[in-house]
């Protein structure tokens, strides 16, 4: 076979290939992304509810201008109770964000130390966690600690936890991801286990340490951190393809809150003013500025686009177990982004 026959064929098997790829792709992301770009927003959340989600909330907060509300689709599909802009909504992982400026805040009370370790705080997880005397907490507060996530437990969803302990269990006893400090791998273990730590050391729920530091400085009156603070009318329905059953009657012990207050609480994260005075510094050295969300019926997206100086927060209540519905939102958030620049540019 000649060198120009060979590069043909690799060429042939390339395109088949890639042909190929396309089958297993859902149709329905290749048509997202390639529609024409709407010219408001609002427009775009329509064309994701006529793309399959249940319901949609964006929030954007240009530098200088109101900030803008915006929904689509159901707050609740079952009582056909229309999205509302300023429902509650499980704002999932990015609760990380509210921990890891807690935490920021107690070392800089000097009443955690970034360099101790999982042992030192937590003596019984010796043993059970294995590199308890390597992990500091700022390598779990970077998810450098090699913890191995419990969410990634086979049984994990197979026979789900009943409370704290349950949850843990599924981490314990189980060789290292990784060597602390050697690589990064997200775990949600790490959080929970330092929003234990903030408990025992506070000596009272870091819930309430957050409302006090956080929440009330921020003027944010719709920012919870339990659903047994709230009124389930108040929350977004959350819906996954094929179950139905309404997920916002989950208690996930994770944070609740509007896409205004998120919005306020990203912007000053960014702009600093969330923190007191050596608080940043400590901060950019540890954790992220933007966040995302995921759990069975919610996905969430929080970032703030220096460019633009804008925040944009988007909430979709359908979630499913391909992960194509989070693909989708990826795209529709980038394509919202996309519209806001546009229109800033004019």
């Amino acid at each position: 076979m000649t060198k120009k026959r060979a590069k043909q064929l690799l060429r042939i098997l390339f395109i088949i290939a890639s042909i190929s790829s396309l089958y297993f792709v859902p149709w329905i992301l290749v048509k997202a992304w390639i529609l024409p770009l709407p010219n408001t927003v609002q427009e775009q959340l329509n064309e994701g509810i006529d793309h399959g989600f249940d319901g949609m909330i964006v929030y954007v907060d240009e530098f200088g201008k109101p900030p803008a509300f915006y929904a689509a689709g159901w707050h609740d599909r079952k009582n056909k109770i229309p999205a509302n802009p300023k429902a509650l909504f499980k704002i999932a992982s990015i609760t990380k964000l509210y921990v890891a400026v807690a935490t920021t805040k107690l070392v800089k009370e000097d009443l955690l130390s970034l360099d101790k370790t999982l042992a030192d705080y937590f003596p019984e997880l010796v043993g059970r966690i294995e590199n308890a005397d390597k992990i500091t907490l700022r390598m779990m507060v970077q998810h450098r600690s090699g913890i191995p996530n419990f969410v990634d437990h086979p049984n994990y969803w197979k026979k789900p936890p009943k409370n704290k302990q349950e949850t843990l269990e599924y981490a314990l006893d189980l060789p290292a991801d990784f060597e602390p400090g050697k690589d990064y791998g997200y775990s949600n273990t790490n959080y929970m286990l330092i929003s234990d730590l903030i408990d025992k050391v506070l000596g009272y729920p870091h819930q309430q340490y957050i409302k006090e530091k956080i929440l009330i400085p921020l003027g944010l009156k719709n920012t919870f951190g339990s659903q047994s603070e709230v009124d389930l009318n108040d929350v977004m329905s959350g819906y996954y393809v094929g179950v139905d059953e309404d997920f916002k009657f989950e208690d996930t012990g994770l944070m609740l809150a509007t896409a205004e207050d998120v919005g306020i609480f990203l912007r000053a994260l960014n702009d600093g003013s969330v923190f007191n005075e050596g608080e940043q510094e400590i901060y950019s050295s540890i954790y992220v500025y933007e966040h995302t969300g995921l759990i069975p019926g919610y996905q969430s997206i929080a970032k703030y686009h220096k460019d633009i100086d804008t925040v944009v927060i988007q909430f979709v209540n359908t979630t499913n177990f391909d992960g194509y519905t989070w693909n989708l939102s990826e795209i529709v958030y980038n394509r919202i982004v996309k519209i806001v620049t546009h229109t800033k540019n004019l």
